[in-house]
């Protein structure tokens, strides 16, 4: 039988202890990697994401860092180079939050926020990590990316710029980098459901559920088993990818 297994690998999850990020570090966790933790201001989930894949005879480590600002990306790899050694893997997916609003409406600083925690935390991240990947000749990148790239629905302009932007980076990155086998992704959630619905009991919204062939609404888990797939040995022959995981809501044509 096929078997995810991360033994050995070193993974950084960006936004770690965000609601989604939660559910992608135990996932690479219970997969066999030992994690970085990375947060921004959320210090007690990541300690306490820490504790849990302690407890899976992981090692892991919780690292604060603006991914938006170069010198404090590399500092977070020393960190991690430290503690944990170098990262075979790196999931980007910290994002930054704004009002959605119209074009005419919405702010320049919404865009150049989106541009900083879409594009450049994305160029840091390879700055910082790829290299070591290179001399291993072993890497995964893996950014998220979402649905809304596609659809481009109203009130979206600032936050698909700047996830358009992490496309066109991820697959020229796939493309310079691929000679050393490091593979570079995107995967691109739907709305997905996360404990914040759990505990609200907003897991269900009809309106959206019509529009997805799959007839629901993603989980936090199903976003983060894409994840430990493009972590894993299982697709080293995949590269460039935008893969949306979101029940058909998009489907990229040829």
């Amino acid at each position: 039988m096929l078997a995810i297994d991360l033994s050995n690998r070193i993974a950084v999850v960006t936004g770690g202890a965000g609601e989604l990020g939660r559910t992608m570090v135990r996932t690479l966790g219970r997969a066999g990697a030992d994690v970085a933790v990375h947060y921004r201001t959320k210090r007690d989930m990541a300690d306490k994401l820490v504790a849990e894949l302690r407890a899976m005879c992981r090692r892991a480590m919780a690292v604060q860092a603006d991914v938006t600002v170069l010198d404090a990306v590399m500092a977070m790899r020393d960190a991690v180079t430290r503690t944990l050694g170098a990262p075979d893997i790196i999931v980007n997916n910290a994002v930054g939050q704004y009002k959605w609003l119209p074009v005419l409406e919405q702010g320049p600083e919404d865009y150049e926020s989106q541009f900083r925690s879409c594009v450049l935390h994305n160029v840091f991240m390879a700055k910082a990590f790829v290299p070591a990947m290179i001399a291993k000749r072993w890497g995964r990148v893996i950014a998220i990316n979402t649905e809304c790239t596609m659809q481009c629905f109203p009130t979206q302009s600032a936050y698909v710029a700047g996830k358009r932007g992490l496309n066109g980076v991820m697959r020229i990155l796939a493309k310079e980098i691929g000679e050393h086998q490091v593979t570079v992704n995107e995967v691109a959630p739907g709305w997905t459901i996360s404990d914040r619905d759990r505990a609200a009991g907003t897991e269900r919204n009809e309106g959206y559920e019509k529009l997805v062939p799959l007839a629901r609404r993603g989980t936090d888990q199903d976003i983060a088993n894409a994840v430990a797939f493009l972590a894993s040995d299982l697709a080293g022959f995949i590269t460039g990818a935008y893969i949306p995981v979101c029940g058909g809501g998009v489907m990229p044509t040829v």
